[in-house]
């Protein structure tokens, strides 16, 4: 493991053309099962979709992006009350886990579990990268993962052998996300000079001047994460979590 792996770190989509050993994936699983949890639950359950027609297929719900397509095999982290309220019926108790502050006790175990296996995987030499259209199809993922009630996808990771390294993207300053004791309230000008390094990144002026917009935040807005689509995918997530039973009926 190289020291500087946490500043050195970024996410790969071109993938080598080889196989990572069974073994190796469930080791990784197994160690990152170690993730704090709540009440040791264990609100979560991990789906490995390897076989090249059913990536194939899953890979259509995260838009064919070459990091689903070349990669070796896909995760597919789930929120998961299922199996803990089984256990509680079959054992004389009585579940109360079909409402939406259950969905947030599983989702925050399954994405604690997500960020673990990434890093475990790549300390063992792996590439991986969040697939975050997994929340766009939640449903269609749902179905072809024939996911049961009080489960819901929530984290979809790619894994392989890197091909190459990529240059990493910008971040923000430290100053941006530090408050000490109290949220910091940032003037307009605070927030145009966290922010300025991001705007003045190649790679970033390139994408604005591309695509015709007269700021980086447009990108974002308008083209990235727009309100239509924001309100579109809020939409089917919720109906998801009503037919999973985390929503009242």
């Amino acid at each position: 493991m190289k020291t500087d792996y946490f500043s050195q770190r970024s996410s790969i989509r071109e993938y080598d053309n080889k196989s990572i050993p069974e073994s190796l994936i469930r080791d990784i699983i197994e160690r990152a099962m170690r993730a704090p949890t709540c009440g040791n639950m264990q609100l979560y359950s991990v789906i490995i979709t390897r076989d090249p027609n059913k990536k194939a297929k899953l890979s259509e719900q995260h838009f064919n992006q070459p990091a689903a397509t070349n990669s070796d095999l896909i995760l597919t982290i789930c929120a998961d009350f299922n199996r803990f309220s089984r256990w509680c019926e079959i054992s004389g108790a009585t579940p109360g886990y079909s409402n939406f502050h259950s969905f947030i006790t599983a989702l925050t175990d399954a994405v604690i579990l997500a960020q673990q296996i990434v890093t475990i995987a790549e300390m063992e030499g792996l590439g991986t990268c969040y697939l975050g259209t997994v929340t766009y199809n939640a449903d269609a993922i749902s179905n072809l993962l024939e996911l049961p009630s009080l489960v819901v996808p929530v984290a979809s990771i790619s894994i392989g052998y890197p091909k190459n390294i990529p240059a990493q993207v910008e971040r923000l300053p430290i100053e941006a996300i530090l408050h000490n004791e109290i949220y910091r309230k940032d003037s307009d000008e605070d927030i145009r000079r966290l922010y300025k390094a991001k705007e003045e990144f190649p790679e970033n002026i390139e994408y604005v001047k591309i695509n015709s917009k007269p700021s980086l935040a447009s990108i974002f807005t308008d083209i990235r994460y727009p309100k239509e689509m924001n309100e579109l995918i809020s939409q089917k997530f919720l109906s998801l979590l009503n037919e999973k039973d985390f929503l009242p009926h």
